[in-house]
């Protein structure tokens, strides 16, 4: 629907999980993970990551919805990922659409942790 009114088809810029791992440590870039709670609760996260499940990335990722989470800027890098790369490419796209500067699919959580990414307890 949304890439109806932008006349265009979204696309997500490739970053290494290692570029992104460096990026996080130097606060250049935002991570989000879009996997659900219990993916989380098992899991744990990427060190520093806002947790946005995907389900409602529509409404957390609207600057313009009462939603908008307030860790996010749209003016600033993000790095994004799920536990394949599957759902964090859907959420990329989301987050283009709603004017996103630089969205990255880093893939997924092990990507991060091969990259030597920390992890975090929930």
């Amino acid at each position: 629907m949304l890439n109806f009114m932008m006349g265009r088809q979204a696309t997500a810029s490739h970053m290494t999980p290692q570029d992104a791992v460096a990026k996080a440590k130097a606060g250049e870039i935002t991570v989000i993970d879009v996997r659900d709670h219990n993916e989380l609760m098992m899991t744990g996260k990427a060190e520093g990551a806002v947790h946005i499940p995907l389900s409602v990335l529509q409404m957390q990722a609207n600057p313009s919805s009462p939603d908008f989470h307030p860790e996010l800027d749209t003016s600033k890098p993000v790095a994004v990922y799920c536990a394949s790369g599957a759902r964090s490419s859907m959420a990329a796209q989301v987050l283009q659409q709603f004017g996103f500067a630089q969205v990255n699919n880093i893939g997924g959580l092990g990507h991060w942790q091969m990259a030597g990414g920390a992890i975090e307890r929930a």
